[in-house]
């Protein structure tokens, strides 16, 4: 049989193992992307660990989500995060160029390329056929000084697209189709692989909603192929040179497939709370809105604009409304000029925002409490908006624009004629963001960033109280919160450590000094969502020594053990049901189990009653948490 594309990116790349599901394997990496909010770290990180120069060809940090500079504080990171970047190899995109996966695919996607990212919708790049994955800070570190990037090899699913879309259906509904189908766990341990007919229809700019929201089915990467849409993408951004073709064998084999007509679906929304609570519009059609905002990286494309402006070009936002564009980059947003949109947006009554990921991560344009608000984002998270019990839908750019006419959830079929949304011929050369690297000057560092701690190598016992029981679906939003007030300490360890859980339980740190050392027991998909490091450094210093869960979502798992906390699962679910908040469990041998690759076995003081629990590790990954994280690993000489 022949291969699919994502084994052939796989095997072109393949450094150690054999892909194999389940089998580890470790991949060189051609290119990385770093954020300004997850990405102060993984430098901080990378200078730790002695290293002097990037070694992957392309290395760029973004400045993309705390843009404002509300503060010093933000000054502080930019400024370390521009000299860092210049001394020791990478290019440096300023606050406004652009949000990084918007960026990164008009600039540097090259087909056929491995790309790590410090964000968990890296897959965008996805889209123009790279293998392009999400990790967590300390992956990318060591991914900067030269090494590979190791995970458990997922299934391949072939995704097989018919048809085309119908007027007013968009790359959105697709995506969110897919989360109503399969959930926000539907794509744990997978690759989802696009094929099909219905593929040709579909522009560069829609490929890239659907591969990056894919990060919210929690797959590992999605993957479309290099083909004749993707030349005229790179031709249009005067990159054609840059383009080669990369598809799978016309026999290629796959673990799995889902076949998806294009042509059968309608708009859809997802409800307040996660992305996968995906209904038909018409069922909440008519809801008052008081917020809609259009961009966010899944959203910000021409397409995205150009279709936006159509629907709104010569009418007004609706007087209740506050509607809000967020250009994917400053050279979407200088072609805009070029081309008439921004004044025709303007003149509609239409904010138009810096090129930022800000409004997506509660920085900026913050609801109102007790207010719903309509996004073209990616993420509803409860309190992401930077509110606590905000009420977040999700839904295409034409439902937006719909909607802001309306001041209600309106079904945008009730317009009539969609609009005519043309491609430019080129989109504008807008390269003056960007700072590119030299080896000279001093890397300067602001009050606010501090060491980054080391983890404790893992005990033969512990011996510790559960400091938090949880649900279902907790997010890395919920474990260290996003929003301006919170982020800005994303290079301060212990700063950052006392916002953790604190829109889940307010007393959670002060439990956790006091304590010393403890558990947290959670339940399904424990830390779906963003990449976020301090989701799993803030907890490790504060005292968390182990996780138990009935499941964990991918990237917040690896950062767990990068951290060296001990990531356990429950051999039966069942036992969840017998844990409470301050129980006290013991784990007499958890040192030894580790080591030895057998079940952990934890005995609750309270009930008496015992239970095993399974800490599935690959040899290298059994070295680091036992050795306290990749930081104590390395500076231990390993």
């Amino acid at each position: 049989m022949g291969q699919s594309l994502t084994r052939k990116l796989i095997e072109s790349h393949l450094v150690a193992g054999k892909p194999v599901i389940g089998e580890e394997v470790s991949l060189a990496v051609d290119q990385v992307l770093l954020t300004d909010t997850n990405g102060t770290l993984p430098w901080l990180q990378f200078e730790a660990m002695g290293f002097t120069r990037v070694i992957p060809p392309r290395v760029v940090t973004y400045i993309d989500h705390n843009v404002y500079q509300v503060d010093s504080r933000n000054s502080d990171d930019h400024r370390y995060l521009q000299t860092a970047s210049r001394k020791y190899g990478a290019v440096f995109s300023k606050p406004g160029n652009g949000i990084c996966h918007q960026v990164h695919m008009e600039t540097y996607s090259i087909p056929g390329q491995t790309l790590l990212g410090t964000d968990s919708h890296t897959p965008l790049c996805g889209a123009a056929g790279m293998l392009a994955i999400g990790a967590g800070g300390l992956d990318v570190a060591v991914a900067l000084g030269g090494g590979p990037y190791s995970f458990t090899m997922p299934a391949v699913v072939r995704v097989w697209l018919t048809g085309q879309l119908r007027p007013w259906v968009t790359a959105k509904d697709v995506i969110l189709e897919l989360l109503r189908r399969l959930s926000v766990r539907g794509g744990s341990g997978k690759i989802f692989e696009y094929g099909g007919p219905g593929l040709a229809s579909l522009l560069a700019a829609q490929r890239m909603t659907i591969a990056n929201m894919g990060a919210e089915l929690t797959l590992t990467t999605s993957v479309f192929p290099s083909d004749d849409v993707t030349r005229s993408f790179l031709t249009r951004l005067n990159r054609g040179g840059d383009w080669r073709p990369a598809t799978p064998d016309e026999d290629a084999e796959y673990d799995d497939q889902i076949e998806l007509d294009l042509g059968s679906m309608g708009p859809l929304i997802a409800l307040p709370g996660s992305p996968d609570r995906v209904v038909p519009i018409e069922e909440v059609a008519g809801t008052p809105v008081d917020q809609v905002m259009v961009g966010s990286c899944t959203n910000g494309s021409w397409h995205d604009m150009s279709s936006v402006t159509g629907v709104l070009r010569g009418r007004r936002v609706h007087s209740s409304i506050s509607f809000v564009l967020f250009p994917g980059s400053h050279r979407i947003l200088e072609t805009m000029a070029r081309e008439g949109l921004l004044a025709d947006l303007l003149a509609t009554g239409a904010l138009v925002s810096e090129s930022t990921c800000g409004s997506c991560a509660g920085i900026g344009h913050v609801p109102a409490a007790g207010t719903r608000s309509l996004r073209a984002f990616n993420r509803n998270f409860p309190g992401r908006s930077g509110v606590k019990g905000d009420e977040v839908y999700l839904c295409s750019s034409l439902v937006a624009a719909a909607s802001a006419l309306t001041g209600t959830i309106t079904d945008p079929r009730t317009l009539g004629t969609p609009p005519d949304v043309q491609l430019p011929p080129r989109f504008a050369a807008s390269e003056a963001g960007f700072v590119a690297p030299d080896s000279g000057g001093e890397v300067l560092r602001g009050p606010n960033i501090k060491p980054v701690p080391l983890g404790e190598p893992v005990a033969p016992a512990l011996d510790a109280s559960v400091l938090l029981k949880l649900g279902d679906k907790v997010s890395t939003d919920d474990i260290s919160p996003a929003g301006a007030a919170v982020l800005v300490f994303r290079s301060n360890v212990p700063a950052i450590a006392e916002h953790c859980f604190k829109y889940v339980d307010a007393e959670f740190v002060a439990r956790a000094k006091a304590a010393g050392r403890g558990i947290i027991v959670g339940g399904e998909i424990y830390g779906q969502g963003s990449s976020r490091e301090a989701a799993a450094v803030g907890p490790m210093h504060l005292g968390i020594r182990a996780v138990i869960v009935k499941s964990f979502a991918r990237i917040h798992r690896a950062n767990l053990i990068n951290w060296g906390i001990v990531p356990l699962t429950f051999d039966d679910p069942a036992a969840y049901d017998t844990i409470e908040r301050d129980d006290r469990l013991h784990l007499p041998d958890l040192r030894a189990a580790l080591k030895a690759g057998t079940r952990v076995t934890i005995a609750n003081q309270r009930t008496g009653a015992t239970f095993t629990t399974s800490c599935l590790l690959t040899p290298r990954e059994r070295d680091i948490l036992l050795a306290g994280g990749v930081l104590a690993y390395t500076k231990g000489g390993s």
